[in-house]
This record gives structure tokens, C-alpha cells and sequence, in this order.
């Protein structure tokens, strides 16, 4: 692919890799086998992706939902998508819990 139709993206899962190591590991190989076109290169807690411009991020954002699905990860995380000046994607974060204790 050349450098004019493709773009980046990045997937934050530091709270995905705090839980469980292989977690990550298995996002990478269920991203790779789902969307082929795909780039994928890891470094530290950020996931990088290079993608044909004509192809939706929401692609990717749904490639992880199926994934914390199939894991039953779903009542833990969430992807959330995040844009700043210089990139945009997405961060799997930890879902916030309400716990309520009756006296």
C-alpha cells in the first residue's frame, strides 16, 4: 500500500495487557485473521494500524467488540474512540462498576 491510501490508527490496551498478557496477544491474531488487509505492529501498550483509506475505522471498532465478546470481556471493557491532533483511535478501557452495599 502505498503512503496516500492508507491511514494510521492506534489501539490503546494498557488496561486489556493489565488484566492479562495473552488478552493482547489474542486481540492481535483475531484482528489479523478478521481484517487481512490490515497492518498490524505492536509496541509497548499501543497497537498500530495501517489501514486502506476507503476502510471505515468503525471496522475496527467492531472487530474488538466481537472479540471482547467471544471472550466474555464484555461486562469488563470497552473500546472508546479518542482523536488528537496528531493520531486517532481507540483505547479498550476498563468499564466503571457501581457497587452498591445495603446495610
Amino acid at each position: 500500500m502505498s503512503e496516500n491510501d492508507t491511514k494510521e490508527l492506534t489501539i490503546e490496551v494498557k488496561d486489556l495487557s493489565i488484566e492479562k498478557e495473552q488478552h493482547v496477544d489474542d486481540l492481535l491474531r483475531f484482528l489479523e485473521e478478521q481484517l487481512p488487509q490490515i497492518e498490524i505492529s505492536r509496541s509497548g501498550n499501543e497497537i498500530g494500524v495501517v489501514m486502506p483509506q476507503q476502510m471505515s475505522i468503525r471496522a475496527i471498532k467492531l472487530r474488538i467488540k466481537k472479540f471482547l465478546h467471544r471472550k466474555n470481556l464484555t461486562d469488563k471493557f470497552r473500546p472508546i474512540s479518542y482523536k488528537t491532533a496528531n493520531n486517532q483511535g481507540y483505547m479498550i478501557k476498563e468499564k466503571r462498576t457501581l457497587e452498591l452495599t445495603y446495610y
